[in-house]
């Protein structure tokens, strides 16, 4: 089933139908908002939660037998962690299909050779789940292209899949603030911007998200980005929030990753500090009269638009 982005213009409501790529409890809200609805100062919003992490057990692993030592691996676990690395290299992420199924939503994602190159080095890397799939890669690209978009932000590159997608969305003379305080991961990152031949449209920060967007507004940047895609610190939302609210211009549009925290935000018994502040995010989003929003649940047969 699509997913169904909307972007709500002055004159008019349209449509595009997206290819589904996560699913439950993966949610990716692609909203949009646009100009003349609400207070002069909306902006566009998106929110967006990627699929569980790479080797998260669904359903629930069996208990051990009796006598045996918890201790002990068995060979079990090593063909799981090789086949997560090899799903992670492929781009899967657990996306809930069976593999022919999964192989032909790949096959008909349109992913550049060195995004494919970056993908598979990134597989073997420590914290390879916090990649975003190639067809969320494409939905992201996509909408960079729907808003017309000249300037973006992203804060979280880790190795660079969705940013170095963004770049090669971007005209010639577009600019992406791509915003990682991990420097092994961001060296990655810069190598492929170069191979893609998009080097010169991506402005590296190296420091925390949050001083490098406190220094553009202090730079005078306010209001004159399109398009920004968050996929950081959980628990830093709200204030990363906040400051691309003052960058993105009205009518642009943020992308928030991970707002559904693989179903945890639902589950009372779940009160570690992460889900904790996604819960707050959202309440506040939903309350929140400055922006439009809307959060998709996207798989193979559950969708929310």
């Amino acid at each position: 089933m699509p997913l169904e982005c909307w972007r709500k213009s002055a004159n008019a409501m349209r449509r595009w139908a997206v290819s589904p790529s996560l699913p439950p409890p993966a949610a990716f809200a692609a909203a949009t908002l646009g100009l003349g609805v609400g207070p002069p100062q909306a902006r566009a919003l998106a929110s967006a939660a990627t699929s569980p992490p790479l080797g998260h057990c669904s359903p629930p692993c069996p208990r051990p037998r009796r006598r045996r030592s918890l201790c002990s691996s068995s060979p079990s676990s090593a063909a799981m962690t090789a086949l997560a690395v090899e799903e992670a290299r492929r781009g899967r992420k657990q996306l809930g299909m069976d593999p022919p199924l999964y192989d032909y939503l790949l096959s008909n994602v349109r992913e550049h050779p060195v995004l494919r190159d970056l993908r598979e080095e990134t597989a073997s890397m420590r914290g390879s789940q916090m990649q975003v799939s190639p067809a969320q890669a494409q939905l992201l690209a996509m909408l960079v292209q729907i808003l017309g978009a000249d300037r973006c932000i992203e804060v979280g590159v880790y190795t660079g899949y969705s940013s170095l997608a963004v770049a090669l969305a971007l005209p010639e003379s577009g600019r992406l603030v791509a915003c990682e305080r991990d420097e092994r991961s961001l060296e990655v990152a810069k190598r492929y911007y170069q191979l893609a031949g998009v080097a010169h449209k991506v402005d590296v920060k190296h420091t925390l998200a949050v001083d490098s967007l406190r220094s553009l507004l202090e730079c005078g940047e306010a209001s004159s980005y399109d398009f920004a895609f968050v996929d950081a610190d959980k628990r830093m939302y709200e204030e990363y929030f906040e400051l691309l609210l003052k960058l993105v211009r009205v009518g642009g549009l943020i992308v928030m990753d991970n707002v559904l925290w693989y179903g945890r935000v639902a589950d009372p018994l779940v009160n570690d500090p992460n889900t904790i502040s996604i819960r707050d995010f959202n309440k506040k989003l939903l309350e929140d009269k400055r922006v439009t929003i809307s959060m998709h649940v996207r798989g193979t047969s559950n969708n929310v638009s």
